[in-house]
């Protein structure tokens, strides 16, 4: 068995999987955000819907309306900013592990000869 040639790339795969515990943690941190940002909007709009039928807005145009009134809005940008923040966490430990198996890879090269 031969010693591995290039001690760096253990340095660059530790390095790599300190990234992906700290995306891990992140990812759960923008997990927790965009479900808390989902509850939010789903009791917006419904309190929205409940707001216009008392208004006596027909129930059909109740769908219409209700995307742009009252603070329905800004709850579903908040959402789907926290979904995007989310889904780009978990992209990014997607990239990493890819990264990891690669530098693996190269390393088990090296080890064998």
């Amino acid at each position: 068995m031969n010693n591995i040639g290039d001690p760096e790339l253990i340095t660059q795969l530790n390095d790599l999987n300190a990234q992906l515990s700290q995306g891990i943690k992140f990812m759960g941190r923008y997990g927790r955000e965009y479900a808390q940002a989902e509850h939010d909007y789903k009791i917006e709009l419904a309190k929205e819907a409940i707001r216009l039928r008392e208004k006596d807005i027909p129930v059909t145009m109740i769908q219409l309306r209700i995307y742009g009134t009252g603070d329905v809005p800004e709850k579903r940008f908040r959402r789907d900013t926290a979904q995007v923040m989310y889904n780009t966490a978990q992209e990014n430990i997607n990239a990493i592990k890819l990264k990891m198996r690669l530098l693996e890879a190269q390393i088990d090269r090296e080890y064998r000869g």
